[in-house]
């Protein structure tokens, strides 16, 4: 069950590739998310240095009275992923119109992970598609529920 999701996601960019990574959180960051505060528009994953950073995430503090004054909450957030992972990120975001894309953030047991994906931006006329795509699946599934009631 996702905590916070990147709705747009879905819609500005085609998924090529997911996967998984663990975030370097403070602690009232941490409960902010569990409250499911906090947003991911906007946000992107880089790789900077042989180390992947999640950027321009919104992710407010618990209690913004008892968090320290020099907080932001747009700061840049390290990512932990393995080597190999690494390796294989920075290959493909090197390749021309991919990017890195959050699009959820979730508990696993005890942890906070981040679900990103390598994603290729969509044009307008493939957003339309979609749109269309889905308005008519709709249509069909409304139909079928139909006749069968």
């Amino acid at each position: 069950m996702s905590l916070i999701r990147n709705k747009k996601a879905t819609l500005n960019f085609e998924i090529i590739d997911k996967f998984e990574a663990g975030v370097e959180l403070f602690g009232f960051e941490v409960k902010s998310i569990r409250n499911k505060r906090g947003s991911l528009d906007g946000s992107y994953v880089k790789i900077r240095g042989g180390e992947a950073f999640l950027v321009n995430a919104h992710i407010p503090s618990f209690q913004p009275a008892n968090s320290p004054e020099s907080f932001d909450p747009y700061r840049t957030r390290k990512l932990l992923l393995n080597k190999k992972e690494l390796h294989e990120l920075t290959e493909k975001e090197k390749e021309r119109g991919l990017t890195l894309v959050p699009l959820s953030m979730y508990n696993k047991g005890r942890l906070i992970k981040l679900e990103f994906a390598v994603a290729r931006g969509k044009k307008k006329y493939d957003k339309r598609q979609d749109i269309k795509r889905r308005d008519t699946e709709r249509d069909i599934k409304r139909e079928f529920k139909a006749r069968l009631n």
